[in-house]
């Protein structure tokens, strides 16, 4: 990393993020423009060729037999919970307008289907970002997160080293470990969330109404003012990682709808003997 900012200098950030994802595009970006010179937005769209190569992925990691599981997780959510989400994320996008400013006209924004891309690596030696935040599905190739010279964030919706990769909090919650349903802000390297850690973040959920989606989310959103002095610690030199020698190291993949349910129940009947 490079060395700590001179004293009053502020830090210049860009966000990748999904084009369609407006807690990130609007809200998140908005955010950072409150505290940094926004100098950039990556605005990443979705190709059905990744999403198939997304998809061949989790096939190979889970099996035939448990693919289906996969499968049927997503169809239930779609019909039996998305909608509520919906209405939570465009509340909280709405909150977040009012609280933050709005992006100017010189935030320069790149519209690209991938952030390795030439014409992504580009654009980013010409902002010359501080600070690079990636909040996307798809990893970063290291001539990419390098272009920051304090470091590429990622706020990892899951306590690592041990829940690693996707749905971290999800599968915590599923396995009942509730002391570790979180984010990880880590700083990237070449690893899949193996970087070193520089905070861990929660909030007092409640597995029995809210959905996994919406406590991925809101162990960053309800966090933004920590987050804030955490990279503004990092900014100045100040932040230090953490010591995650020792403990168990693990990646997982998409949640399993046997999973969920066993989850939930779990949770009601937690919530009932209390």
């Amino acid at each position: 990393m490079a060395g700590p900012a001179e004293a009053g200098t502020r830090m210049r950030t860009v966000l990748i993020c999904h084009e369609d994802d407006d807690l990130n595009r609007t809200g998140l970006a908005r955010w950072l423009v409150s505290f940094t010179d926004l100098v950039g937005i990556v605005s990443l769209r979705e190709t059905r060729s990744r999403l198939l190569r997304r998809v061949r992925r989790e096939l190979n990691r889970v099996g035939a037999l448990r693919f289906p599981d996969v499968l049927a997780m997503r169809l239930y959510y779609r019909v039996f919970l998305a909608g509520r989400d919906k209405e939570w994320s465009d509340a909280k996008v709405a909150e977040l307008c009012r609280r933050y400013p709005e992006i100017g006209p010189e935030t320069r924004i790149l519209t690209v289907h991938s952030p390795n891309s030439p014409e992504a690596e580009q654009f980013l030696k010409e902002v010359r970002p501080d600070i690079i935040v990636a909040r996307c599905k798809q990893l970063l190739n290291e001539r990419i997160y390098s272009l920051a010279p304090q470091g590429t964030f990622v706020m990892h919706p899951g306590i690592c080293p041990e829940y690693r990769n996707a749905h971290g909090c999800f599968w915590a919650l599923a396995r009942r470990d509730l002391g570790r349903v979180g984010m990880t802000l880590l700083r990237i390297d070449r690893g899949v969330d193996t970087g070193p850690v520089y905070g861990y973040y929660s909030y007092p959920f409640d597995e029995v109404t809210e959905s996994h989606i919406v406590i991925t989310h809101r162990v960053v959103f309800d966090n933004l003012d920590a987050l804030e002095s955490k990279l503004r610690e990092i900014h100045e030199g100040r932040a230090q990682p953490l010591d995650t020698t020792g403990r168990e190291s693990r990646a997982w993949g998409q949640p399993w709808l046997t999973k969920y349910l066993t989850w939930k129940r779990a949770a009601h009947e937690g919530r009932q003997a209390a």
